[in-house]
């Protein structure tokens, strides 16, 4: 059984997967944008985790890779306080959402353009 990717295939003959290289280490695709999105709409990773299905675990890791990518983090995670601490986004992390998704509709054109005149 093939497990189904994260995002789109673009075309009909050519398919492809769009990701971002960091400065240091690692990638950012498709599911760490989706994660990224769940946690500055909920403002916490346990949550962000349950509402795109991936265990907390799991969330934990990417926001780890995802915060090596570059010097500075892509999320920050407050404890304590009034309100019990939770997690945000930084510009950085805005902007890597904002880049990706420019990059993903560019992409998205030329993989269109590129199936159209690929005939097997």
């Amino acid at each position: 059984m093939q497990k189904k990717l994260p995002g789109s295939p673009f075309g009909k003959s050519v398919r492809a997967r769009l990701w971002i290289e960091g400065s240091r280490s690692g990638f950012l695709g498709i599911g760490k944008v989706s994660l990224l999105e769940a946690i500055a709409e909920k403002g916490s990773i346990s949550q962000a985790a349950k509402a795109i299905g991936m265990s907390y675990k799991r969330a934990w890791q990417l926001v780890e890779d995802m915060n090596a990518l570059e010097d500075t983090p892509l999320v920050i995670t407050e404890t304590g306080g009034v309100h019990g601490g939770g997690t945000r986004l930084t510009e950085r992390g805005l902007k890597a959402i904002e880049t990706y998704h420019r990059l993903e509709k560019e992409f998205e054109l030329f993989i269109q353009n590129s199936s159209q005149s690929f005939d097997i």
